[in-house]
């Protein structure tokens, strides 16, 4: 027995010395680093097997195909936003706005456009409608960016339509991620390649298992029609965003419709990602008028919304997203309030949201009442517990799941898009979000997220006492993992 006694003391120092040297090798986040030990220390073996898969970061040969991207035509899409009419309400761009503007065009990657009509879906059956019925007037392109592609009723409409507009001539791409499209298979989509459409996998779901990397996803959720024409939010294609599905009831997600020069560069956005992810030459998409047409007055439903469109990635290693969402809510002078399924921000943003809740601000954050994911909904429970004690007012929304990724501040900034307040969204996950710098439709949002108030529950002091010691502890466990989950 004592060669079995030395075997597991080699074992364990081995494992040890490996967790050191897996973890410190890197730069990465304090928290991030602690959890990870932590895992690789209490789970031997296995923890460096899930380390290999869900620990490493992005490789560098997507990160050399993603990067080369950036700027391709860019100047093309500016010229194209400059032929278009700028008519905006000065007080929607205000200096306090100028700030926002600056930081996340700082790069000239995401310059102000200023035609735009903007419409909000909260509900997934008029959501798929009205995508559908723009679909069906396609002339030219559709192109289409999701996380989540299912294979069940209302993706098999959304794939037989697409047939049909490819068998008709319009040019029809689609991007998904493999990992969040699961039962989607290769010879599902190739119906739409039968018929002349194009489907990738993104970059960085390709090959996920033999490259050992399994924790980087496309989660953004585009589709952009004719080039006039665009979505992004919270909903992907699947039964469950339409509250089909038993688990999560009524679902409660933010998509926008946006009419206007926004669309050319929710456009750029997916073309970046598509030629990030192409295969072959003949696959790559070079810039022409059909792309990114000039947006007149004549062809345009004329708006007057100013919207910024802004994406970010685990390519880059400066957090550009949330450092910028930092700095538009540090402008807050009367609400910030907050929509988010899953609320685990590391210190810098909960330390942003408890300065401006002491600053007198009105901060309120809206969370669902039910879990997709048992661990992170456990820290999501911590956050929000920790939040109330900081003054923030945490709702919780009981209708159903909530899904909207949103965000307002005061009367006149607003977001929708496909970020959440977590770590993964932060550091992980390729998302976008539309920035809007406009009353009215700040003044809809606001509405809205009323309305959500009074299907929603305040978490009370009292109530997070009545939380069992088994509860708590689950809370603090999950949470010790927040910055791997």
């Amino acid at each position: 027995m004592v060669w079995w006694h030395d075997f597991i003391r080699i074992i364990f120092i081995t494992n040890t010395l490996l967790a050191f040297y897996i973890v410190f090798h890197r730069r990465r986040s304090v928290s991030t680093t602690w959890a990870w030990l932590i895992i690789l220390l209490i789970f031997p073996v296995v923890g460096i097997t899930l380390y290999a898969f869900f620990g490493r970061g992005i490789s560098q040969e997507n990160i050399f195909s993603i990067n080369k991207q950036h700027h391709i035509g860019l100047q093309n899409v500016q010229k194209s936003i400059a032929k278009a009419p700028k008519e905006v309400s000065p007080s929607d761009t205000s200096k306090l706005g100028e700030i926002a503007i600056h930081f996340f065009n700082c790069n000239n990657e995401s310059p102000l456009t200023k035609n735009n009509n903007v419409e909000l879906y909260t509900e997934g059956e008029t959501f798929f409608h009205d995508l559908l019925k723009d679909m069906v007037r396609a002339k030219e392109t559709i192109n289409v960016e999701f996380y989540t592609f299912y294979s069940d009723n209302i993706g098999n409409r959304v794939l037989q339509l697409l047939i049909k507009k490819a068998k008709q001539g319009v040019k029809v791409r689609v991007i998904y991620d493999a990992w969040g499209s699961m039962g989607a298979t290769k010879a599902w989509f190739d119906q739409l390649r039968k018929a002349g459409g194009e489907v990738l996998p993104f970059i960085t779901s390709r090959n996920m298992i033999t490259r050992y990397r399994i924790n980087y996803h496309l989660h953004r959720k585009i589709v952009v029609i004719d080039g006039r024409i665009s979505w992004t939010g919270g909903f992907n294609i699947g039964d469950q965003y339409l509250g089909r599905k038993k688990k999560f009831g009524h679902w409660r997600d933010s998509q926008v419709r946006i009419v206007g020069s926004a669309s050319l560069l929710l456009q750029e956005r997916f073309v970046m990602d598509w030629n990030a992810s192409i295969k072959r030459p003949e696959q790559l998409i070079r810039f022409n008028s059909t792309l990114f047409p000039d947006l007149d007055e004549k062809k345009v439903h004329r708006g007057d919304v100013a919207t910024q469109i802004v994406s970010d990635g685990p390519d880059r290693y400066i957090p550009y997203m949330r450092n910028g969402m930092m700095r538009l809510m540090q402008l807050a002078r009367k609400r910030l309030w907050i929509q988010t399924p899953y609320l685990i921000p590391d210190d810098a943003v909960f330390a942003t949201w408890q300065t401006i809740a002491m600053s007198g601000v009105d901060v309120r954050i809206m969370i669902p009442c039910k879990p997709d994911h048992p661990f992170i909904y456990r820290a999501t429970q911590w956050y929000a517990n920790e939040l109330t004690r900081c003054g923030v007012k945490i709702y919780i929304y009981e209708d159903g799941f909530l899904h909207a990724k949103t965000t307002i501040i005061d009367d006149s900034f607003s977001t929708v898009g496909s970020m959440n307040q977590d770590y993964r969204s932060y550091d992980l996950n390729f998302e976008d979000n539309a920035i809007f710098y406009d009353k009215k439709f700040t003044k809809k949002m606001t509405e809205v997220f009323e309305a959500d108030m009074k299907k929603s529950h305040l978490l009370t002091r009292e109530e997070i006492k009545k939380q069992g010691r088994i509860l708590r502890t689950l809370q603090s466990f999950s949470r010790m993992l927040s910055p791997i989950l």
